[in-house]
């Protein structure tokens, strides 16, 4: 039962987080604090995780694959299709979900319980709309862009990690890159951060806006948005794999 009673309290907060903005040129400059603040801010730790786990799975792939009758270039190819279908949608996601989704519930957590929420009410401001949704359409918009840089950076780390570990020669990790490339692996796994953005910016921005106490609960809030995106990510994930792969 209570699941169905936050399935439904979620389903009534999102109907009014997108119903018309009154003001277009507020909620656009919010947008654009919003893309920096939970996006840019976003591609350091991005950069860093994605070219070390471009190395270890090369390195990884390395020694799995060290046969004779296996080809060198089996190396490449398996850190592509492994960043493009698994890690830099999914995994990625998981990491934004602990950093980007506490953020967002311990900011609308705050302003519900030093009543800010409140006077937006008062005022006759939609706070659901005014708060919520330029922080859905930015996370919305940054992660297919978070995607795209966590491959690239990924593959660079595995071509470090490569040759400089002898396993693999440049030539044959770049030719393990190109070969038999898949573009609807990675439209599948586009539409899928897509989908995983709109759970990092709604889930913990939903658990924000209902919490009732005080900064104990705000702080219990935070840890639970994270758990929950995290599971819910995990769970669409096998869903839409099953969908489109099946």
């Amino acid at each position: 039962m209570k699941f169905f009673f936050h399935l439904g309290q979620y389903i009534l907060l999102m109907k009014r987080v997108f119903c018309r903005p009154e003001r277009h040129k507020i909620y656009w400059r919010q947008l654009l604090v919003e893309i920096e603040k939970l996006g840019i801010d976003s591609i350091g730790i991005v950069v860093i995780i994605s070219v070390f786990m471009g190395g270890i799975i090369t390195l990884q792939l390395t020694y799995n694959l060290s046969n004779p009758f296996m080809p060198s270039y089996l190396i490449g190819l398996g850190n592509r299709d492994t960043l493009i279908l698994e890690f830099s949608s999914t995994i990625l996601s998981l990491m934004l979900a602990g950093k980007v989704g506490s953020n967002i519930a311990t900011e609308i957590g705050s302003m519900r319980i030093t009543e800010q929420i409140d006077s937006m009410e008062i005022m006759g401001i939609n706070s659901a709309s005014f708060l919520i949704l330029p922080k859905i359409l930015a996370v919305v918009i940054v992660s297919p862009m978070l995607f795209v840089l966590s491959i690239a950076t990924g593959l660079i780390g595995g071509l470090i990690a490569g040759p400089m570990s002898g396993a693999v020669t440049t030539a044959d990790y770049l030719n393990g890159v190109t070969y038999a490339f898949v573009p609807y692996y990675v439209t599948f796994s586009g539409l899928k951060t897509l989908a995983f953005g709109f759970l990092i910016a709604s889930v913990p921005a939903y658990l924000g806006y209902y919490v009732d106490g005080g900064a104990l609960e705000v702080g219990k809030v935070s840890t639970q948005s994270v758990v929950t995106t995290s599971i819910l990510i995990l769970f669409f994930d096998l869903v839409l794999t099953q969908i489109f792969f099946k």
